[in-house]
């Protein structure tokens, strides 16, 4: 089976189970993802990166993951393709060329 696949399902059956649907709509999904973005951030604030708690870094960006996942299924998205789009897209607008160890935005190149 499809690694992402099983992940969805899994989150499904998960919120099904507990009759959560009805708060899953995709503005909410999208609030979500920020909020457990933001939870993820607070592991690193005010510390060097390296003495950011890991497990609490992993439990941040698994609720992250989770949501988009969750967000994707909504518009029967797939993730892989989706994510390969971007790549591409992001190839052509940073070339290896101009972006190489350069951390300018694609419009400063």
């Amino acid at each position: 089976m499809n690694e992402i696949k099983q992940i969805v399902d899994e989150l499904l059956k998960f919120r099904n189970e507990r009759d959560w649907e009805q708060f899953h709509n995709p503005k909410d999904l999208a609030l979500a993802i920020n909020v457990e973005a933001g939870e993820l951030l607070e592991q690193f604030l005010w510390k060097n990166p390296e003495d950011a708690n890991i497990d609490k870094v992993k439990e941040e960006l698994a609720d992250v993951f989770a949501y988009a996942f969750l967000l994707a299924e909504k518009y029967n998205l797939d993730v892989k393709e989706i994510i390969l789009e971007k790549i591409q897209k992001n190839s052509m607008k940073y070339p290896v060329d101009k972006a190489k160890g350069n951390s300018k935005k694609y419009t400063e190149l």
